[in-house]
Formats: C-alpha cells, sequence, structure tokens
C-alpha cells in the first residue's frame, strides 16, 4: 500500500483519519446549476464538510457520550468503516456531551451501492422529436413571447435548468460505467441520492456481533443515537436576493421561489422541490397543487348554489309559511323544562336550511361526483407525466427491510423475477399475524362507536338542562346550544383519539410487512380507517339517524328506557348537519394548522432563545450547519403520512356530505392555498432535511380516494332523499299541492306544503292542538297516529330517488373514466420513441466499445510484430 501513495495521488484522493477519500472540493455554497460559487474558507466554516474542506458531508449521527449505549456505537462504527463509510467526529459547541457523528461516502461506496440500489443515471441527453403539432405549437409560443408573461410562472432566470430531466438514463453499473455522463464526480451523484444511499447502508449494518441485529432505526429507538438526518445546503436565507444576486444554494432558491409568502399565487417549482426532497415529497407537493387547482371550479359551484339559495330566500313559500305560522303550536323536543313552541319560531332557521337545501342542491351533488371522478382521471395524467419526467415509470421496489430480513433470514426461497435467493414468510406466519392485527383495528373501532355513542347520551341529556338554562338565549336555542357543545365535545375527543397511532404502529410492526412502501400501505391503512371511523361516525349519526327512530308524542322510544331520543329541529335535520360540518372542518383545519406550522415555530424559536441566552456571542456568529440542523424540530416519523390524512380528509368533507354544506369546496380552496406555503415553510425553514426517497404514484392513498368518491355519491344520494325536505316538497307539489296533476312545480305549487308536513297530537290539559312533523292520521281518525298515504308516497319517491341518481351518476363517472384515457397520447409517443432512441443508443454505444477493443488488439498486436523484427 505505501508503494502505491503516488497512484492514489494521481486519482486525487485525500488522506482522511488514515482512510482514503476523494479530493472533492467541499463547496459551502452552490449556485443554481450546482456549481461551487464559495472560497474554501467559507467553505470550511459553513459545516457542510469535514474538517479538512474537502471530504463533504453525507450524514449526520448524533449521540450523548453519557449514553449506556457505546457498546452497540463502537460494533456499529465498526462495521460502517468495513463497508466503506468515512467518519469524523466533533463535539457540539453548545454541549458538551453531544457528539455529532459525520459520515462521508466514497466514489467507489457510492458506486458499488447505487448498482446494487438500481439507482438510475443519466447517460445521454434526450432528442424531442419535433412532429406538425409541436411544430404548430412552438409558432404559437413566438406569437405568444409578444404577449405579457404569465404572472403564475417563474421566468428561467430564476429557476435552474435541472439537466438530469432532460436525459436519458440507465441503472447504474460500474461495468458500463463509461456509458454514462460523468463530467464531474462532485456533481454525478446529487446531495439527494448521496443521502440515500449511506442510509441504505446504515440500515443493513450489525451492531451486535454473531447476531441478526441490523439497522439504524433500532439503535434510535433504544437511544444509542439520538438523531440521524442529512444535512441541509446551508442557510434559507440572504443579504442578497435571488432576482439580482442569484441563489446562494438550492435551500435558499427553494425559500425564495416556493417557501416565502408572497408568491403564493406562484405554481411550485416541482423540479427543484424532487431534487432538494425526493420525488416522494415531490409527489405530495405535486399532488397537493393539483388537488387545490381543481377547487377552483368545485368552490365556484358551490358558491353560486349557495348564492342562488341567497337570492331566492324572499321568495321561498316554505320559509313564508313557517315564519307566518303564529297559531301552530309544536310539542316540546323534550320531556322536561321543554316548552311548547310555535312553528314562527323557527323562522330564522327554516331561511338559513333555503340557503344550502334549495333547487340547486341535486344538480350540485351530481356535479360533485363527476368532479371526482375527473379529478382522479385527470391526476392520474399528471402523474404519469412527472412519472415520466422524474424517470420512475419503470420504477419498482423491490427493497426488503432490514427487520424482514432479519426476522426470516433463516428462512429463504428463490425470487421468481431476480432468481436470488430471499428471506421468506410462511403463509399460516403470514395469515395470523393479518387476523390478530385485524381483530386490533376492530376493537379500536368499537371504542370510537363506543364515544360516539356517549356523545348521543350527551345530546338527549343536556337538552333539557340547556331548556331550564337562566339565560334567556341559551334557553330559547336550546337546540342549537346542545348541537354546537355536542359538536365541540366531539372534537376533543377526535383528538384525544389520535393516541390510536402508536397502537397502529405496534399492529403493523407485528404484521412484519416484506418492504417499506408495504409497511406505509398497511399502516397508512389502519390509521385511515381509524380516523375516518372517528372524524365522521357522528356527522352519519347526525345526517341518517337524528331524529328517524324517535316515535309520536304519546308513544316515544326511549334511550334504556329513561331519555327520549333527539329530534330534528321544526325546521329540519340539515341545520345540525351543517352546523356539525362547518364547525369540525374550521376547528380540524384549524388546530391542524396550528399544529403543523405553530408548534414548530414555537419550539425552534424557545430553542434559538434558549442558546442566545446561554452562549452569547457563539449563538450569534452562527454555529455549523450541523449544529443549526439539529436544534431544528425532526421530520415526523410517519412520514407524509399526517401531510396526507389531513388532505384525504377534507377531500372525505368536501365530497361526501356536500350536498348539505355546498360551502366546503371554498373553505377547502382556502385552507389548501395557505396549506401550500405552510408546508413549505416547514420544510424548508423549520424542520431538518427529511431522508430523500423515491416513489412513482401516492401509493394506497389513491385507492382510498377512489373509495371517498363511490361512497361520496351513495352518502349524497342518502342525504338528498333522507335529510333534506327535496322529495317530500316534490311530491307534494306533483301530487297533493295546488298543481297536482298539472306537470309543473314552482313556489305557487307548494302553498299549504307546511300543514301537509305536519301531524296532529290531542293534548288533553292543552286548549289548543299541538303539531309535530310526521305524516299520520289524526287523533279523531278511523284508525289514529298511522301512517298516512303521502307518507308511503314519499318514502316510495326517496327510494326511487335513491335509485336512479346512483345509477346515473355511477353511469356518468364509469363514462367518464372510459373517455379519458390514463396516459396522454404525446406522452405516449414520447415513451414509444424513448424505448427506440435508447435501442439504437445502447446498439451504437456497444459498437464504439468492440471498435476501440478491436483497434486496440490491432496496434498491440502491430506494435508485437514491429519488436520481432528488431535486431
Amino acid at each position: 500500500v505505501g508503494g502505491n501513495r503516488d497512484v492514489l495521488a494521481s486519482f486525487g484522493f485525500c488522506r482522511d483519519s488514515g482512510h482514503a477519500t476523494e479530493n472533492w472540493d467541499c463547496p459551502g455554497k452552490t449556485g443554481t446549476s450546482g456549481h461551487p460559487i464559495t472560497s474554501d474558507k467559507k467553505a470550511r466554516s459553513s459545516g457542510l464538510c469535514f474538517s479538512d474542506g474537502k471530504c463533504r458531508i453525507d450524514y449526520i449521527l448524533v449521540y450523548k457520550k453519557s449514553s449506556n449505549q457505546s457498546e452497540k456505537r463502537e460494533v456499529f462504527e465498526r462495521n460502517m468503516r468495513a463497508e466503506g463509510l468515512h467518519m469524523e467526529k466533533e463535539s457540539s459547541v453548545t454541549n458538551s456531551d453531544v457528539i455529532f457523528l459525520k459520515l462521508h461516502a466514497p466514489w467507489d461506496v457510492l458506486c458499488r451501492y447505487a448498482e446494487l440500489m438500481n439507482i438510475r443515471m443519466p447517460f445521454r441527453r434526450k432528442i424531442f422529436y419535433m412532429h406538425r403539432r409541436h411544430k404548430f405549437m412552438s409558432r404559437i409560443n413566438k406569437v405568444r413571447g409578444w404577449l405579457p408573461r404569465k404572472p403564475m410562472k417563474f421566468t428561467s432566470d430564476t429557476l435552474p435548468d435541472l439537466e438530469e430531466n432532460e436525459s436519458f438514463t440507465a441503472p447504474f453499473s460500474r461495468s458500463r460505467i463509461h456509458h454514462f455522463i460523468i463530467h464531474n464526480k462532485d456533481t454525478f451523484f446529487n446531495n439527494a441520492t448521496r443521502s440515500r444511499i449511506v442510509h441504505h447502508v446504515l440500515q443493513r449494518v450489525k451492531y451486535e456481533e454473531g447476531k441478526n441485529k441490523i439497522g439504524l432505526n433500532r439503535l434510535l429507538s433504544n437511544n444509542s443515537y439520538e438523531a440521524a438526518f442529512p444535512l441541509h445546503e446551508g442557510s434559507y436565507r440572504s443579504r442578497n436576493s435571488v432576482r439580482t444576486h442569484g441563489a446562494e444554494n438550492h435551500r435558499h432558491l427553494l425559500f425564495e421561489c416556493w417557501a416565502w409568502w408572497g408568491v403564493w399565487y406562484k405554481y411550485q417549482p416541482l423540479d427543484l422541490i424532487r431534487r432538494y426532497f425526493g420525488e416522494k415529497i415531490g409527489l405530495y407537493f405535486a399532488w397537493l397543487g393539483w388537488y387545490t387547482g381543481m377547487l377552483f371550479p368545485a368552490a365556484l359551484v358551490g358558491l353560486l348554489v349557495f348564492l342562488y339559495g341567497v337570492l331566492t330566500l324572499d321568495h321561498c313559500q316554505v320559509s313564508k309559511e313557517i315564519c307566518q305560522a303564529t297559531d301552530v303550536i309544536m310539542c316540546p323536543i323534550c320531556d322536561q323544562y321543554c316548552p311548547y313552541l310555535k312553528l314562527s319560531d323557527s323562522c330564522i332557521y327554516a331561511k338559513v336550511t333555503h340557503l344550502f337545501d334549495n333547487g340547486a342542491t341535486v344538480f350540485f351533488a351530481v356535479f360533485m361526483a363527476v368532479w371526482a371522478t375527473v379529478f382522479l382521471e385527470f391526476w392520474k395524467r399528471r402523474r404519469a407525466t412527472l412519472a415520466y419526467d422524474w424517470d420512475l415509470i419503470d420504477w419498482e421496489e423491490e427493497e426488503i427491510r432490514p427487520q424482514f430480513e432479519a426476522k426470516y433470514s433463516k428462512k429463504e426461497r428463490m425470487n421468481p423475477i431476480s432468481g436470488k435467493p430471499e428471506p421468506y414468510q410462511a403463509f399460516t406466519d403470514k395469515y395470523s399475524r393479518l387476523v390478530v392485527s385485524a381483530s386490533g383495528i376492530f376493537f379500536m373501532i368499537l371504542v370510537v362507536i363506543a364515544a360516539v355513542f356517549g356523545i348521543v347520551i350527551y345530546r338527549v341529556i343536556t337538552i333539557s338542562t340547556f331548556a331550564a338554562f337562566g339565560w334567556a338565549l341559551i334557553r330559547n336555542n336550546s337546540q342549537v346550544a346542545t348541537t354546537g357543545t355536542a359538536v365541540c365535545i366531539n372534537f376533543c375527543m377526535i383528538m384525544l383519539l389520535n393516541l390510536y397511532e402508536k397502537v397502529a404502529i405496534l399492529l403493523t410492526n407485528l404484521e412484519q410487512p416484506r418492504t417499506e412502501s408495504e409497511w406505509e400501505n398497511s399502516f397508512t391503512l389502519k390509521m385511515f380507517l381509524f380516523q375516518f371511523v372517528n372524524l365522521n361516525s357522528s356527522t352519519f349519526y347526525i345526517a341518517f339517524f337524528l331524529g328517524r327512530f324517535t316515535g309520536r308524542p304519546g308513544a316515544y322510544l326511549r334511550l334504556i328506557n329513561r331519555w327520549k331520543l333527539e329530534e330534528c329541529h321544526p325546521s329540519g335535520c340539515l341545520i345540525d348537519l351543517c352546523l356539525q360540518m362547518g364547525i369540525i372542518m374550521v376547528l380540524k383545519q384549524t388546530w391542524n394548522n396550528f399544529m403543523e406550522l405553530g408548534y414548530p415555530l414555537i419550539q425552534n424559536w424557545w430553542t434559538r432563545r434558549r442558546l442566545r441566552r446561554e452562549h452569547g456571542q457563539k449563538a450569534k456568529d452562527g454555529f455549523p450547519q450541523w449544529e443549526r440542523d439539529y436544534n431544528l424540530q425532526p421530520m415526523n416519523v410517519y412520514g407524509l403520512f399526517d401531510e396526507y390524512l389531513e388532505m384525504i380528509l377534507q377531500f372525505g368533507f368536501t365530497t361526501i356530505f356536500v350536498a348539505a354544506f355546498p360551502l366546503a369546496p371554498l373553505l377547502a380552496l382556502l385552507n389548501n392555498i395557505i396549506e401550500i406555503r405552510l408546508d413549505a415553510y416547514k420544510f424548508v425553514t423549520q424542520w431538518r432535511r427529511p431522508l430523500p426517497s423515491q416513489a412513482k404514484d401516492i401509493g394506497i392513498w389513491y385507492g382510498i380516494l377512489e373509495g371517498i368518491g363511490i361512497l361520496s355519491v351513495i352518502t349524497n344520494a342518502f342525504v338528498i332523499a333522507v335529510t333534506s325536505d327535496f322529495i317530500p316538497r316534490l311530491v307534494y307539489a306533483y301530487k297533493y299541492g295546488p298543481c297536482a296533476g298539472q306537470g309543473r312545480a314552482g313556489q305557487r305549487c307548494m302553498m299549504g306544503y307546511v300543514n301537509a308536513s305536519l301531524s296532529v297530537f290531542r293534548v288533553a290539559d292543552f286548549e289548543k292542538k299541538s303539531e309535530y312533523r310526521d305524516y299520520r292520521e289524526p287523533p279523531v281518525s278511523a284508525d289514529p297516529y298511522s301512517y298516512t298515504l303521502q307518507f308511503w308516497h314519499v318514502l316510495a319517491a326517496r327510494l326511487a330517488f335513491i335509485i336512479v341518481f346512483e345509477h346515473l351518476v355511477f353511469a356518468i363517472k364509469t363514462l367518464i373514466a372510459y373517455l379519458i384515457p390514463d396516459l396522454p397520447k404525446d406522452l405516449r409517443d414520447r415513451m414509444r420513441r424513448e424505448k427506440y432512441l435508447i435501442q439504437e443508443m445502447m446498439y451504437e454505444a456497444e459498437l464504439e466499445r468492440l471498435q476501440k477493443e478491436k483497434n486496440e488488439r490491432k496496434r498491440r498486436k502491430e506494435r508485437n510484430g514491429h519488436h520481432k523484427e528488431w535486431p
């Protein structure tokens, strides 16, 4: 080895702690093209390199010297050196007990693991085929050049030209390394790829000799290491603007062009997000941006439906009759303390109900069902385009989880795809674990249903309490007060029951999924089922059960033979459903936004304040990058789960009960415009840099979205038919009203509807008759309190509407899904041409290599023959 030092020096290797490393310039700050724009002195002080200022830090491990897990760390670090990783330790500036272990992957390690992980790298620039359509579009773009630029797009001077998006790629291979574009070893593997490779190594290094105990995750869980993360690329702030002096690094560029509130109306720089944070996070923000953009037409139509209700309020015959019914006495809504009410007392609630339950409600429900289908179909096209641009079309995760390898390493079978032996989980073991996991999920869902049952009891008991309240405002609006407080209590219970996350992790680990994507999908399905039931169970109760099974005056159904079941308001149950959805949606989104950004902001502010107070001038001069990143908040251990879950639950609110709350898309749109910048600000400034990871779609979330779309059709059909008064009004207008038999319906045809929808109950000690909402015979009839013929007509119309509505909407959804192809035609043509060009280029490259070998043999033969003739 000593005799080969000159050879090592000729390759530009440096000696670091006795190991050979590449003599790379370690840029403290990089321009938008990735080239260093700072001096070596700044590079050394930036905190992105080893102490020699040359070997770039690819990963950081943090531990405390006082930890009692030193033996495991020593074994782990010794095995890391055996894998070829280079290390350097440094004490914390603020706490001498904290040690930072800086890791660097040399060129040979990167190449070896890039080949094992099948990382695709660029090998030739793309040549796009310009057919007639593209030529025509290029002429149009020339004309557009004279027009003002789109304000939502960034100029080419602001965002960098990311070359990897414009090159053909192939799985990296050391034997064919001459095929790949390697202008500079410093930039061939970008920072995200280097961190991903190092993390892959750390997940498979043993920390106890002679045992199958491997992986960084276990060392983090038993506190051998306090933290593990890749570094941010410098500071996100600068004294100079990007527009005048350029970006100092990609983090600074992301902040200026994405996370800054001043660019809220701009398109997201998805290619830059993908380069910095990885494909999985890039796809999340692409989906979130697509979903937000698609909410614009839904919010506009929902707002128009609401405005239609406002404009037609004065012409609504039903609300007029309710407001004028001062002589109609309604039965009490509870047993004790609740007085007899005048029907005119619910005038305001009748008007509010009309704002949401009017003639445009059915149209809006059909529109939202079609909108959900269009949104999902066009997202598939958008995802395909991104997968092609980001080179993820052929990407498949075959990487087995280290925990699965350790558990089933003794049982192996041949992989039918790769032909290599791999760990195998027996059928009986797999499904026995699934049964135990499913039982745990079922039990937790029963806990949620029990909590909802408790809220039902609260509503039944509390309405009498509010009816006897001393404050007249509460006493006169006891039912609304009951609903409002019940919703707030329900929200608190939703937050408390979020402890199910730990149970879901335990159950998912018990299943022993084979790959990371299988683990994420299993965990996601458990959490979504629980959260969906937790968030929507009370809403389903109000929509479909409240006031449906109460019986009648004199023969009420009672809970535990004691409490009378809750009835709907005299103006209908829709007002309760609107109140439930509005409060839950606003409170949930407000709370999520605070926890996502407010909590890390407060934590980071408190940390900076403590450091300034304890260290004074050191804190003002600035800490190394690893110290600054360590003081930031770690990303959620569940990855993007919380981000997706919040949006998927919001999508459910926007579609499932949208017939009862047309303003839901508008509220979702306003929230998402803020949500995109909140998440961007959080990722760039408040969180440690998450590990970049790959994904070609949003995983199981797409299937959940499709399920919500199907469920929304069914629920909206039942909301219109059962919860709202749309069907009873329609039956009255065509069958029992003034226009009966004339084949037309209008406000004039609704005269007398209120009286027709009420039934009479005889009260012995009351001078006047009292009435209630139902279709029953009067007490003086031959069959008192039995259902009238109108009741059966309304019931038949409701069932017929549900069947027709569902079949019609599902037919429209199926037709739209069939008409919209999953791949755009131009993308399909580009993929076919790329496949053809790749085959041609690989063939030409192989011919070129063979020709070079042939020429080399010929020259060698000529040289050997020339020496034989020499005397």
